[in-house]
This record gives C-alpha cells, structure tokens and sequence, in this order.
C-alpha cells in the first residue's frame, strides 16, 4: 500500500468502497498533501489550481465528520461562479454514493428563490453556493449555519477580485466559531492573506506548483502585429483544426469584436463576458460543452470554474501579465491524460510577459512564425451538433430519457446521433448532429395542430426552436 492511496487514510470502508468505484486509487498531489491535515480536523490554506482535484480534498473531508441522521447544514462550500458551484455539487454527489440518503443543495443566483427556500425547509446536510445568494438567505432567515462544521471558500482569490468579500465575512459570521475552515486558492497573495486570516484558525499551508507536464501539453508561440491578432486567430484555427477551442482575451470588447470576425469566416463561435445576463451565460455554457459552438471567447474572470472535458485547444488572443494566470488558462487542455495544444499570440510590446511565464515554467518560449501555417486550409467547419430548444423541462416532469426516446422513436434517430441532453427548471437543450438537425425537428413536428414549432414528446406538445450560434 502506497503512501498515496485513498486505502491509506482512515475512512470509512464504505466510502473507500465508492471512491474504487469511481476510480479515485491514487491520491493527486493535492490531496496527499491536504487529506490528511483535513481528516484530522486542522484549518487548511491550499494553494491548487481548477482540475487538481481539489473538490474531492475537501469533498471527502465534509463527509468524513458529517452524520447523515442529523438534518443540519453540517458543511458550506463557497464557489464563486454558479457554474463551478454546480460542479463541485455534482462532483459531491458523487463522492456521498457510499452513504445513505445524504442531502446535497445548490443555492445560486439566476434561480428563483421559492423552491431553494422550499428545499432548505426540508433540510439538507451540504449547501454549495455563490456568496451573493447565501447572504441573501441569510438575510430572509431561511438558512441556519448554526451547525456548520466545516466551511470551504472554494477559489477564494476569485471571490474577493470580483467583490464578494463583504458577503463572505458576513456569511463566516453566522457559521460557528468552533468549525473547520479550507481554503482552496489558485493564487494567494499578500491582500487576500490579510483578508482572510481572520476567518482561519492555526491553518496548515499547502501549495501545490501550477505547472504542467511539457509532454502533454504542447505550447507554441506566435509573433503578431497588434492588429493582426483577430486574423492570427482563424488562421490558427484553420490550420490546427481543434475540434473546440477556448479563446482568452483580455477585455469584454475584444471578446466580442473576435467572435464577430470568427463568425464571419465561417466558424461557431460565441463571446462569454462578465457583464452577461445568468441566463445567456448558461446558455453559451451548454452550446459549448455539447459542440454547438466550437469557439469560447472569453475574458479570465469569465471563464474562471469553468471545465469543459476533452478541450482540443487554448489560444491565448492577448498574453496574459500574470504568470500563474497564463499557467491556468493552459491547464485546461490536456487533462486526463490527453495531449493538449496551447498557442499564444505575442505582439512585440509584450516580450516581457513571456519573457516571465519562461522564467516561471524554466524553459524557453517555443517560437513559431505564422507563415509556416498551412496556407491553403481549406474553409472553417461549422460545430458539429446543432442544438434544439424545448419549451419545456424539470416544471413539466420532462426528463433526459423522455427526450432521447421521442428522437430514437417517432424522429427516426440513432442515439449516436444526438448529444448532450440538459434539461433546465423551464427548457431543455438537445445537441443534434448537424446534417439529421432539420429532418429531426420536422419528424418531431408531423402530424402536431398547434403549428410548425411545435414537438411531439411524452403524448405532449411542446414549442420549439434551434439555437444558431
């Protein structure tokens, strides 16, 4: 038995039984360096980025100590984006299978507040949530921390750059003063040190490097003129032929002024920004992770919790000033053990960054020229998958299967043919392979007298539409 197998901690056999299941043997770096400090109870300041399997560090840790018998929040994760929230939920979930009726809730913004109160007032052992939506229960009473016994600020840098503090200190006030507290930050320095003391108790300090293996992700460097840097972009994306791309810039207007250059050369690409509306932002998430949209444009604070499985490419449009910003953007390529490509764009006025990230990786920018591309690449390809509306989702009790049956059955489809199926409070999301999309929707269609835009699904009828990325 090795020193950094989950067998190796003390944990209940159940849950060492369900982490095999998952194919969790092996610890990573961060959870051999903080699992143990955590079982045993200690406040904890770890530094690792997205992706380094942090959830489960803390994730296991919340369970450990939590009694499923006692309906009492027990454990509070702070997120800073409903998107990551969402994922460290599901990622809970998942590692709660071994016990027995274990409650886990979401409490986000852009979701109405009456069922969230409805499902508090049942109650629940772990609430995952944004620091805006937890003050606002806190505010109205429908939520008692009383009983926290362990609290996670989950990328707490984050939180406090996009001005959360004020909402976390207020929600840390209401936990217990006696509880264990993890903080997990990509980066920390100096002002959110000073920050969050305070919430932290004799804390022990982990740090795991942001680097990652040269061999799996290959980083090439392009020099380009400043405004030569949009045409870079499809010229990149042309030759290399990623099947989905996540695209960095470093201000909302040059994320949309790209998207608008890659749409007209052909490619689906969309522009995720911090100023969106909850809804629009959800609804460029779902068109990315099922393939609708193959080009994300996005800014940093955007994009941050953000994990999107088997991404073919970063490109970074703008290089970033931070070095560990630039190490983060990168990571997201090349997970799992699959080969990842980043490119960087560089003006000459921005030498010096990279002149940085060289010094802070320990090995040389691999400089490529632009001319050596493929000059005859052919056309942009669309996305593969189109995605089709439903007027309908969890309100009308549809679910996932109701879906693929109606599209196996009365549409004629193979299941090979249809993708990601998200179903929302009100709508749901189906990705379709591009060249069966229209003949799908008219079979969905036959035979309904409600219109042309309406869909046959359950022995209902419901409105619906495609949305053209």
């Amino acid at each position: 038995m090795t020193q950094t197998a989950f067998s190796s901690l003390p944990l209940a056999p159940s849950m060492l039984a369900n982490l095999t299941t998952l194919g969790y043997l092996e610890m990573t770096a961060i959870q051999a360096a903080s699992l143990p400090a955590v079982l045993d109870g200690r406040d904890l300041i770890a530094q690792a980025k997205t992706g380094s399997g942090k959830t489960a560090a803390f994730g296991i840790g919340i369970l450990h100590k939590l009694n499923p018998a006692w309906f009492a929040v027990q454990g509070l994760v702070m997120c800073p984006t409903r998107e990551l929230a969402d994922q460290v939920a599901g990622e809970l979930r998942r590692l709660a299978r071994g016990e027995a009726n274990v409650k886990i809730l979401t409490l986000t913004g852009g979701t109405a507040m009456r069922p969230q109160i409805a499902s508090l007032e049942h109650g629940a052992h772990i609430v995952v949530g944004t620091p805006g939506r937890i003050r606002d229960h806190l505010g109205r009473g429908t939520i008692n921390l009383a009983h926290v016994q362990t609290l996670v600020l989950d990328e707490a840098d984050r939180m406090t750059d996009m001005g959360f503090y004020d909402e976390i200190a207020g929600i840390v006030s209401a936990c217990p003063a006696r509880r264990q507290t993890l903080l997990f930050s990509a980066t920390y320095p100096d002002d959110i040190r000073f920050a969050t003391e305070k919430f932290l108790r004799d804390p022990l300090e982990v740090s795991v490097e942001a680097r990652h293996d040269a061999g799996q992700i290959e980083q090439r460097f392009y020099e380009v003129g400043f405004d030569q840097r949009d045409a870079a972009v499809g010229k990149l994306l042309k030759h290399f032929k990623p099947e989905s791309t996540l695209a960095f810039c470093n201000t909302k207007v040059h994320c949309r002024e790209l998207a608008a250059e890659l749409r007209s050369q052909g490619f689906t690409a969309l522009a995720l920004y911090g100023e969106l509306e909850q809804r629009e932002r959800d609804e460029i998430l779902i068109l990315f992770a099922n393939r609708s949209c193959s080009v994300l444009v996005a800014t940093d604070v955007a994009a941050r919790g953000l994990d999107i499985a088997n991404l073919g490419a970063v490109i970074n449009v703008d290089v970033s000033k931070d070095t560990e910003v630039h190490i983060h953007r990168i990571g997201r390529t090349g997970r799992a053990g699959e080969s990842g490509l980043a490119l960087s764009l560089c003006a000459p006025n921005e030498k010096k960054w990279v002149r940085l990230i060289e010094a802070y990786q320990g090995a040389d920018a691999d400089w490529h020229d632009l001319a050596e591309l493929d000059a005859d690449s052919g056309e942009a390809a669309p996305a593969p998958m189109v995605t089709l509306v439903i007027m309908g989702g969890k309100k009308d009790k549809l679910r996932p299967g109701d879906l693929l049956g109606a599209l196996t059955g009365d549409a004629g489809l193979t299941r090979e043919q249809v993708g990601k199926i998200n179903v929302t409070e009100f709508q749901t999301y189906v990705a379709l392979e591009r060249n069966i999309a229209d003949d799908a929707f008219d079979r969905l269609n036959a035979g309904n007298k409600l219109g042309p835009d309406f869909g046959n699904i359950k022995g209902r009828s419901f409105k619906m539409r495609f949305i053209d990325a």
